[in-house]
């Protein structure tokens, strides 16, 4: 706490600037008076909203300003006296009074240092100032970062880094650049940043805030145009464990039992279990529940928003009957609103033969009351012994270069003799199978092939002939090791068919033995022995391996087997990016003519035309939680970059109702205020989940009349509560894959589901949505098994309204993606992409996986909407698949993705016809024109909407 400062400073310096203080006063009193000032939150707001309307820049901005002198190039740091090491020299305290002061031990020495302080606030906009004007330029983006304090004993408070913006005409706005919710325990960074696009008369760099009679502590400041300056990092040393007594040496000091007790041992079973790191080990016992473990509270030593790493080693003790199990870490938060908090950091397989490491990465963003860390998740019949703890700030990771890869060969075919005119050669029967050649294959490339392919000498008609199966797995097989290149994307294609041995569906599978690892290459179902079917997918490796063996596998033992046409090759996935953006331009935008006059209906000849388009009416959305929206940053993202949301987990009823009649829509609301006053159109997600594993316990355990009734009461609390705030429902999910309430409910469950939510909540469209139908790797889900699904509910009178196809795809290839694009549009049903993630360890192999999915959905005549699955590491259901590392860098996915909406935003600009028009091609949407007189220099906005279309519109706009 830092109460006692006043009576433990070494040396303090008081600086009453009462001159300016009185001046600022009367100056803010005249201000009220012209434009009433709203209070705390929702003045920082009104201030935030106002601010993001100037967020973009015209590609012609510079006609603005042709004739401005004013340059200023960034410099390291443009804060004169940044550290307060001359006092407050070039600062202003805003209506209050500021003091420097510097402290080096007592209670409050976690605040050491020099810093100011800034006292007698009145207002939450009240803090302290620097006039900047002359150290600032247009065109430049610049970073900031203060470390900041606060007096409260109260808990945290939001601290705001703002401008101030003087216009010439003596007009006053606003600009929010960032925000952090910072205590008494420990400074907090303040970081963000801000572009000025027009060159205001005055700039001022303000910090401030905190409720009225809270002192703000400022620690420093640095305001950079150069994006490696540092800041100044005033957190726990990166190379320090947090974790105390980590290794045991002194005992088990700092430990405890999470609902058990903790045993100190140097060996067990006769000194056959030894220390992994120091001389001691901790174990449990007495375990009655898998939450049971060994935890250390490490509140005070975490910050939030910044990145941990953690390391462990554990194993299992005490049970014959457990030999192997999942350990897991585990971090509780506890905010100071009461509101807790488990995150997983890691978790591994761990056994009773040796040590396991446990390795994983956190970060909170609340600024946490009490935070506990420990470890726990075998059955109770198993104890766990954990040897050592590391918690370090997690260090950054330099940014990946693109892959280097060499004569990539795009479109050739790896597989050796593929035409199979040399027999089998170059294939061999995995198992005891036979192979052998016949002939009466398809000559034709298979379509998924022939997008890529285009023109392409005809197939030899021959096919491998696979007898004697004996299992599943027993096909032909061939190594390929030396023709596989790390980061490169290969195409799979083949014709496949069964034999007439089938009695039912089979699946056929192309498969990748890499070091071992099954790899999934594609999948597809043969319903009969008279058929053959295409199968494409595609494949990735993305570390050197040892051995790589592509096999075909599935139908049952005793059905044969036949491949024709075996294709693997790399596809150029650029250059089909070029046919997709003629796609694009032919559905998503269209030619549009304003018709300019002035009053009594004359032409504006020769008038300066600017248009700018300020929101692209196609959905571009994301899946965000109730803990995110507490780190700022995260919340600045998100708003800024989407135009749609859903909720991750906070709408789904294991959330909404965890026991018998114990509700939680706090979360749900608080998201959808959120996002209603950001105008963000909502997604629900979802009304049912089909898999047992999402289904309540208590749900499980009701009888088939009880069930039915906690059903029918789900569809009417929620759909009556919401009526109207979402736009489309996820009905029932993943029905293709699960089927928990068809099992327990009856058939026609589903179907009654659809028609209760309609006539609950008309407005809203109902959506079927699964997994893995977009990508050819799983025969349960394939697009020709989600029409029939889809009909039969439209048989039973489900009002089906749209298709939700998930997206969780690893190295997507566009024709393949496009395929199941174009059969599910015969259903002439809005199809959307539900949960896009892409996942590679390399960010730009990455960027260009989302590029493929963004641009394989917005060039589809039949695709109406796309929403992410998340963007931030550490807050992602899949590794490896975040736009924003964990604090806060973008990396190349994040970029790439940042840079399609910009391709996908129109601005264009020119000078009125004679005939009083100005024409150009836009995306669909909302735009803003300012229409300049090139004599009088008078300039009129308007504002004008470009509705979906393909014929050219006219639009009057009378200026």
């Amino acid at each position: 706490m830092i109460f006692g400062w006043l009576n433990m400073i070494q040396h303090l310096e008081i600086i009453y600037i009462m001159s300016s203080f009185l001046k600022c006063c009367f100056t803010n009193h005249n201000a009220k008076k012209k434009t009433p000032r709203l209070k705390k939150s929702e003045e920082i707001m009104e201030r935030q909203h106002a601010s993001n309307e100037n967020e973009e820049i015209l590609e012609n901005e510079k006609l603005n300003h042709e004739s401005d002198n004013h340059s200023y190039k960034p410099t390291s740091n443009i804060i004169i006296n940044h550290d307060f090491s001359g006092g407050l020299h070039q600062w202003n305290p805003n209506c209050c009074v500021a003091f420097v002061t510097s402290q080096e031990t007592g209670e409050s020495a976690k605040l050491a240092g020099r810093f100011a302080v800034v006292s007698n606030r009145k207002e939450c906009w009240q803090g302290l100032e620097q006039d900047i004007t002359n150290r600032v330029s247009a065109g430049y983006t610049y970073t900031v970062c203060a470390w900041v304090a606060v007096s409260s004993l109260h808990g945290a408070t939001d601290v705001l880094a703002t401008l101030k913006l003087e216009s010439g005409d003596d007009e006053v706005s606003y600009k929010f650049i960032a925000k952090v919710s910072a205590s008494s325990e420990h400074w907090e960074k303040v970081e963000g940043t801000f572009s000025l696009f027009t060159m205001p008369r005055r700039v001022i760099f303000y910090l401030e805030g905190p409720s009225p009679g809270i002192d703000l502590l400022i620690r420093s400041v640095v305001v950079s145009g150069d994006s490696s300056a540092k800041c100044g990092d005033e957190r726990t040393d990166g190379d320090e464990n947090i974790i105390q007594n980590s290794t045991f040496d002194n005992g088990l000091n700092s430990w405890s039992g999470r609902g058990c007790k903790i045993v100190l041992h140097d060996s067990m079973a006769d000194g056959k279990v030894l220390p992994k790191t120091g001389k001691s080990f901790a174990s449990t016992e007495n375990r009655t529940d898998s939450w049971n473990g060994i935890q250390q509270e490490i509140t005070g030593r975490i910050q939030r928003k910044l990145a941990y790493e953690v390391t462990a080693y554990v194993r299992l003790t005490g049970s014959t009957s457990v030999a192997n199990a999942d350990v897991r870490a585990t971090l509780w938060v506890q905010a100071a609103d009461q509101r807790e908090q488990y995150i997983g950091i890691a978790h591994v397989q761990a056994t009773d033969k040796d040590w396991a490491q446990l390795h994983g990465k956190f970060l909170i963003n609340v600024s946490p009351a009490r935070v506990v860390i420990f470890v726990e998740g075998p059955p109770p019949a198993a104890d766990i012994l954990l040897d050592s703890l590391v918690v370090k700030h997690a260090p950054k990771v330099p940014p990946a270069s693109p892959p280097v890869i060499e004569n990539p060969g795009f479109n050739v075919n790896i597989i050796a003799n593929n035409n199979l005119s040399d027999g089998t050669n170059g294939f061999f029967p995995l198992g005891n199978c036979n192979l052998s050649v016949a002939s009466g294959s398809p000559r034709v490339i298979p379509p998924m092939a022939r997008d890529s392919l285009g023109a392409h000498e005809a197939l030899s008609g021959r096919y491998i002939l696979v007898t004697n199966r004996t299992q599943t797995w027993m096909g032909p097989a061939q190594m390929i090791t030396d023709k596989v290149k790390l980061y490169l994307t290969y195409q799979v294609s083949a014709w496949v068919r069964v034999g007439k041995q089938a009695t039912r569906p089979q699946n056929i599978n192309v498969a990748f033995g890499v070091d071992g690892q099954w790899v999934n290459g594609g999948q597809v179902e043969a319903a009969d022995g008279e058929t053959w079917h295409e199968m494409g997918g595609s494949f990735r490796v993305e570390k050197q391996p040892t051995k790589v063996m592509v096999y075909i596998q599935g139908p049952e033992a005793g059905v044969d087997l036949m491949v024709a046409g075996l294709q693997i090759f790399p596809v150029d996935r650029h250059h089909r990016f070029k046919t997709l953006k003629n796609h694009t331009d032919k559905i998503r935008k269209r030619e549009v003519t304003l018709k300019l006059t002035s009053s009594g209906s004359t032409p504006v000849a020769g008038a300066l035309v600017k248009v700018r388009q300020t929101q692209n009416s196609f959905p571009f959305g994301s899946c965000i939680g109730r803990y995110e929206i507490d780190n700022e940053d995260i919340l600045n993202f998100f708003t800024k970059n989407f135009n749609w949301a859903v909720f991750e987990n906070e709408l789904k009823w294991y959330w909404t109702e965890p026991q018998k009649g114990n509700f939680n829509y706090k979360d749900a609301d608080t998201l959808l205020n959120l996002c209603t006053s950001h105008n963000m159109q909502l997604r629900g997600h979802c009304i049912f989940w089909e898999s047992e594993g999402a289904v309540q316990s208590w749900i499980r355990a009701l009888s088939q009349t009880d069930m039915k009734s906690a059903v029918e009461s789900r569809l009417q609390d929620l759909l009556t509560r919401y009526k109207g705030k979402f736009k489309n429902y996820d009905v029932n999910n993943e029905m293709l894959h699960n089927s928990f309430y068809q099992d327990h409910l009856g058939k026609d469950i589903r179907a009654e589901m659809f028609k209760t939510a309609n006539s609950l909540d008309p407005s809203a469209l109902l959506f079927v949505n699964d997994y893995s139908v977009e990508d050819g790797t799983d025969a349960r889900s394939s697009p020709e098994k989600y029409i029939r699904h889809i009909l039969a509910l439209q048989g039973q009178g489900a009002p089906v309204g749209g298709i939700g196809i998930q997206g969780h795809i690893t190295s997507p290839v566009g024709p393949v993606v496009c395929s199941a694009l174009d059969k599910l549009g015969t259903l002439g049903l809005p199809i959307w992409f539900t949960e896009i993630d892409v996942t590679s360890d390399n960010e730009h192999v990455r960027a260009d996986d989302l590029e493929v999915m963004m641009r394989e959905a917005f060039a589809h005549p039949a695709v109406e909407g796309v929403m992410l699955w998340g963007f931030w590491e550490l807050f992602m259901s899949r590794d490896r698949a975040h736009l924003v590392n964990a604090e806060g860098d973008l990396n190349e996915a994040g970029r790439r993705y940042l840079a399609l909406r910009n391709e996908w935003t129109t601005r264009a600009h020119g000078y009125v016809s004679d005939q009083g028009e100005f024409v150009y091609r836009g995306y669909h949407g909302a735009y803003e024109v300012e229409v300049v007189d090139v004599q009088s220099k008078e300039k009129v906005n308007k504002k004008f909407v470009v509705d979906q279309g393909e014929e050219p519109v006219v639009i009057a706009i009378n200026v």
